[in-house]
């Protein structure tokens, strides 16, 4: 049974850090490719880093250059460190599992909330 299982939220002052780590349990199949995701209160659900099937980083516009995707393979653990906060970046993120082809989501784990203050 997979499990994704987030931390590392937090509340911080704009221009602030913040590193999300994300254990993965159980078996995901090579045809999903990890990621980050986020949703703030009335908004859509906006994808933010993702591994791709080639093992290359993509990244959301709005967070190119500040924020950085990473993955430690033997602690089976994703990591998002989040560089230069801005108010905008508050939401709850979600580590997440999505099928590399598609982009459907497959397995998402129960969230982390990470409010940017001005």
């Amino acid at each position: 049974q997979v499990r994704l299982a987030e931390s590392g939220g937090g509340s911080v002052q704009a221009g602030g850090s913040l590193r999300l780590s994300c254990a993965v349990f159980g078996y995901i199949y090579n045809s999903y490719c990890l990621g980050w995701f986020r949703q703030a209160p009335g908004k859509e659900r906006e994808g933010v880093a993702v591994i791709k099937s080639d093992g290359s980083t993509g990244y959301a516009d709005s967070v190119k250059g500040r924020f950085t995707l990473s993955q430690d393979s033997a602690k089976n653990t994703l990591y998002l460190q989040m560089n230069s906060l801005k108010p905008e970046d508050s939401a709850r993120y979600y580590c997440a599992a999505q099928d590399c082809a598609s982009g459907q989501l497959g397995y998402r784990g129960q969230g982390t909330q990470v409010t940017v203050t001005s």
